[in-house]
């Protein structure tokens, strides 16, 4: 069949450069342009790579810091509350003694009106006696008729009031 002998020698020209060509671009591709692409995506996974290790270490850093940050703020705690308990302590303490301060004025101004209350007491008692006594010598002379004497009328009023 001629056709098909003729179908060989049209196309095995062009089946011959057809390999040609595409091994020249294998292997211009292959070997040229495939190592920089590789190499390319090697030099981004170690940039991802070391941007993941250097985040780690940020990381590891930042909990570090943060667990110190909280010990040193558990240590300002401490020492916060113990000058707050020493405030209230020295607080409480001058209180006390300004309380005992006022006890002992208050003490000193009871007895003084104690005393004063005293006297007064006795100079009504004094004064009550004497008005009473008057007072009974008046009933007597008026009832009885009788004369008594002041010094009479004194003694039976201390008498009574003394029995109550």
């Amino acid at each position: 069949m001629p056709q098909i002998a003729q179908i060989l020698e049209t196309y095995a020209s062009q089946f011959f450069w057809l390999l040609i060509v595409f091994g020249l671009i294998y292997f211009t591709i292959g070997k040229g342009m495939l190592p920089k692409i590789e190499a390319n995506m090697d030099a981004r996974d170690r940039k991802i790579a070391d941007d993941l290790a250097a985040a780690e270490g940020a990381r590891a850093e930042a909990d570090n810091l943060g667990d110190s940050g909280e010990a040193d703020l558990a240590a300002a705690r401490l020492v916060a509350q113990g000058k707050a308990n020493e405030a209230k302590a020295k607080a409480a303490k001058d209180a006390e003694q300004r309380l005992a301060k006022a006890d002992a004025e208050i003490g000193v101004k009871l007895a003084a009106a104690e005393a004063d209350l005293a006297k007064a007491s006795a100079a009504a008692m004094a004064s009550i006696e004497s008005v009473a006594a008057e007072a009974a010598a008046d009933i007597v002379a008026k009832v009885s008729g009788a004369k008594v004497s002041a010094a009479q009328a004194a003694s039976a009023v201390k008498a009574v009031m003394a029995n109550g």
